[in-house]
C-alpha cells in the first residue's frame, strides 16, 4: 500500500493474522468495495461521517464497512458530490459487497448485515 493511501485511511479493518481471533459467531457486518474514482471517493467521504462506518483507502480500491445496516441515499451523496448520483452509477463503481444488498427504490441502496432485517424485501 502506498504511503498516500495509508495516510488517507483514518481507520482500518485489516489486522495481522496474529491479531485475529476466530469465533463461531455470526457477524452482522456489511460493506462494499469500490473502484477508486471521483464518485467512489465522494461516497466514501460522505459515508465516513456516519456512525459505525469505517473507510479504508487502498491504491485502487476503497472499502466502506459497517455493522448492522448501511443506507446509501443517492440524493444525499449527489448533494455532497455536486452532481447527479444514481443507483446505477453506485453499482457501476462497486467491485463487490458483503451482506445483503437491497435496492429499496431508485434513491436508496441498503446493505444489511443481518438477514432477518431484510426479509421484508423478499
Amino acid at each position: 500500500m502506498s504511503n498516500v493511501a495509508r495516510d488517507n485511511s483514518h481507520a482500518n479493518i485489516f489486522k495481522a493474522m496474529k491479531d485475529i481471533t476466530f469465533e463461531k459467531t455470526v457477524s452482522h457486518q456489511c460493506g462494499v468495495t469500490m473502484s477508486d474514482s471521483v464518485e467512489a471517493r465522494a461516497i466514501a467521504e460522505f459515508m465516513e461521517t456516519k456512525p459505525g462506518v469505517t473507510v479504508t483507502y487502498n491504491p485502487a480500491l476503497i472499502r466502506i464497512d459497517g455493522n448492522g445496516k448501511m443506507i446509501f441515499k443517492m440524493d444525499e451523496i449527489a448533494e455532497f458530490l455536486g452532481r447527479d448520483m444514481t443507483a446505477e452509477i453506485f453499482e457501476a463503481n462497486s467491485s463487490t459487497h458483503y451482506g445483503r444488498m437491497v435496492r429499496a427504490d431508485d434513491n436508496t441502496i441498503i446493505l444489511y448485515g443481518d438477514m432477518n432485517e431484510m426479509l421484508e424485501f423478499i
